[in-house]
């Protein structure tokens, strides 16, 4: 009897240590899911925080091209008041000359297509970089929670292959396969689940 059941404890072993290795190869490639999951997201956060500082200046370019085209305007509306009291010819020449000007150069603040940098084209600018910055930081959020997946999923096979209970492998293997969902999704589809 005794070495009947040394000879099943030794194929039980065996048969252990197969299966404890197969866990292990299941942790490593989670661990290498991890590791793309992690450098994605932290590129995808770096690139978030750029194009926010890119809105944010380009917004900021456009309240001064704004303050400026409001200022410039009011001192044309001014002077053509000032220009309608004026006596002499050649001071109301003068006055509606830079008035024109004024107004000018008020519309070019307004628009100003051949440099995209009128208050118009800064605008359109300030919500495209705002734009790519949502999708930047909707990718960040999808592989933040693919990272955490590949975590749990690492967990739960250290967990089985000290407890002996194989259900948590399948458990990781499930959350793994969650894991790389929203891998996809980071790289794929970001919003598909930051709708509204």
């Amino acid at each position: 009897m005794e070495a009947h059941e040394k000879l099943e404890q030794a194929e039980n072993t065996e048969h252990v240590g197969g299966v404890n290795k197969k866990i292990a190869l299941m942790i490593a490639i989670m661990a290498l899911f991890l590791a793309f999951s992690e450098t994605l997201g932290k590129s995808a956060n770096t690139e978030a925080i750029t194009l926010n500082i890119k809105a944010s200046d380009t917004w900021n370019f456009f309240q001064a091209k704004t303050i400026r085209r409001t200022v410039i305007q009011a001192m044309a509306d001014e002077m053509k008041v000032e220009a309608q009291g004026a006596r002499d010819n050649i001071v109301k020449v003068a006055m509606t000359k830079q008035i024109d000007d004024w107004q000018k150069t008020a519309a070019r603040y307004r628009s100003e297509p051949e440099t995209q940098e009128g208050s118009e084209e800064l605008m359109k600018r300030a919500q495209a970089a705002e734009h790519e910055r949502d999708t930047a930081l909707a990718r960040y959020h999808n592989y933040e929670i693919a990272s955490a997946a590949f975590q749990i999923g690492i967990v739960l096979c250290s967990a089985a292959v000290i407890t002996g209970m194989f259900l948590l492998v399948w458990v990781a293997g499930g959350v793994a396969i969650l894991g790389l969902a929203f891998t996809a999704l980071g790289l794929l589809a970001p919003h598909a689940l930051h709708l509204g």
